[in-house]
């Protein structure tokens, strides 16, 4: 989406959301695109992205712990 200088002042609120829901905003003066409004990532975005691996056993009811579980899985089978 580009939009001027002036649209900005205009309805800078409206820009801001529209860029926090992941539209990249080109800010133009006088035709020149002069910078790029993207939507901020914090830190704990990024931290929750990576939990989302171990989160993979909690809601799994049947396994009261996963430490156990997985050392009974690397044990041999008795044939």
């Amino acid at each position: 989406m580009e939009i001027t200088a002036k649209e900005l002042r205009g309805k800078p609120g409206q820009i801001i959301e529209q860029a926090s829901r992941g539209t990249e905003v080109i800010i133009t003066i006088r035709g020149k695109k002069m910078a790029r409004l993207v939507p901020y990532k914090s830190d704990k975005t990024k931290i929750e992205a990576d939990d989302e691996l171990f989160g993979l056993w909690k809601n799994r009811d049947d396994i009261d712990s996963v430490d156990d579980y997985v050392r009974s899985i690397r044990k041999g089978r008795a044939f």
